[in-house]
């Protein structure tokens, strides 16, 4: 659509920060309110209105949609997402391993095992490892502590856990970035792994280039949003 205002500001309202469009408050596509509790937050989005130009492109906002998505969709459907995020721990990319050639084994073990190791000591959650792709039990009382630690997250970050979770097809790999154990490239590569090792043998196409991109991107726009979140309080909207 057509950029229909020139001045962007936030401003401090009742229950948090809004962004303003000529002093008209942005709104979600469900029509509420686009408020975050914390001023970081508003501002980066502030910005990414700012520079939009002539047309507005909302697929060049991704902290804007994030928002958003919290908005009309986290909110009224909050135990639904929590399911969604929490059942990646049954099946989690961590855990299915190759058990050749040798030196994907090596680079899985080096990267992913680290990660589940964490798991372990942060949540009480160990999980088991397998080779294939034939689905393997997972421990009860580890897919509780991990379901637990998802429902405690505010809105915000359950939808920034929930898009890194889909993203990189693994709850740990989203809840290391969340708490930040790795970062936006770590995650990424961590994700990617065996596709990466696919294509430094197979070589790689233009269509699958697009969406590993694509991917990367949207890994690179929720640690952001993560960022931004970090160190404040998780209140019921955070």
């Amino acid at each position: 659509m057509k950029r229909f205002y020139k001045k962007v500001r936030t401003a401090a309202v009742e229950d948090g920060f809004q962004v303003l469009l000529d002093e008209r408050p942005v709104r979600t596509p469900g029509r509420a309110p686009l408020v975050v509790p914390t001023q970081p937050v508003a501002e980066a989005i502030a910005t990414e209105w700012q520079a939009q130009g002539e047309a507005v492109k909302p697929l060049t906002m991704p902290l804007t949609r994030l928002a958003t998505t919290a908005i009309d969709r986290v909110t009224a459907h909050r135990e639904g997402v929590i399911d969604e995020v929490a059942s990646y721990a049954a099946t989690d990319l961590l855990c299915y391993r190759a058990d050749q050639p040798a030196e994907l084994v090596a680079r899985q073990n080096a990267l992913w095992q680290p990660l589940l190791d964490w798991a372990t000591l942060r949540y009480d959650a160990p999980l088991t490892v397998t080779t294939g792709v034939l689905p393997q039990p997972q421990p009860a009382g580890s897919l509780v502590a991990l379901r637990a630690a998802v429902a405690a997250l505010g809105t915000l970050k359950l939808t920034a856990l929930h898009a890194a979770t889909t993203a990189c097809g693994s709850v740990i790999i989203a809840l290391a970035l969340l708490e930040d154990r790795i970062d936006a490239v770590g995650a990424w590569e961590t994700s990617q792994l065996d596709e990466t090792f696919q294509i430094e043998v197979w070589g790689e196409d233009a269509e699958a280039a697009a969406r590993r991109e694509a991917l990367r991107q949207d890994i690179e726009a929720t640690a952001r949003f993560m960022a931004l979140l970090r160190g404040h309080t998780n209140g019921p909207k955070d």
